[in-house]
């Protein structure tokens, strides 16, 4: 089953995420924010990493640019989940590397459509990789 790592400050939101995947069979761990996710980060492999935005010692954009700085980390999916909306700060995440967004609150049946769409996508890019060889 694909490891996520789920990074956000408020202790509900981590909760609420952490319980909608366990209960649909993920493997999830949790950090409180980008400091201790940069040593999560640093110790395990996720298939997808899902982080807040405004957090503090290391926001969710600095999270991002690490993972896709990182050629290790490359193929990880990141979804941005942050109650932040305004534009320039979503189309900065994209522009990092992000590859899914969504606007706090969060609903469950959204949330594990876009975690199967990223692990579908990584999937189906690993098959290609590996085929082209």
């Amino acid at each position: 089953m694909p490891n996520i790592l789920v990074i956000d400050d408020d202790d509900i939101m981590l909760k609420a995420i952490k319980n909608i995947l366990h209960k649909d069979g993920f493997d999830v761990l949790t950090a409180k924010d980008g400091k201790e996710a940069f040593e999560m980060l640093e110790h395990a492999a996720y298939d997808i990493v899902i982080t807040d935005l405004m957090m503090p010692y290391a926001n969710g954009l600095e999270v991002v640019s690490k993972l896709r700085n990182d050629e290790s980390k490359r193929h990880v999916g990141i979804m941005v989940v942050s109650s932040v909306g305004n534009e320039e700060t979503i189309t900065e995440a994209f522009r990092l590397g992000a590859d899914e967004y969504i606007k706090k609150p969060i609903m469950a049946d959204e949330l594990l459509t876009r975690i199967r769409k990223l692990l579908a996508n990584k999937n189906s890019k690993t098959q290609f990789i590996t085929k082209k060889k």
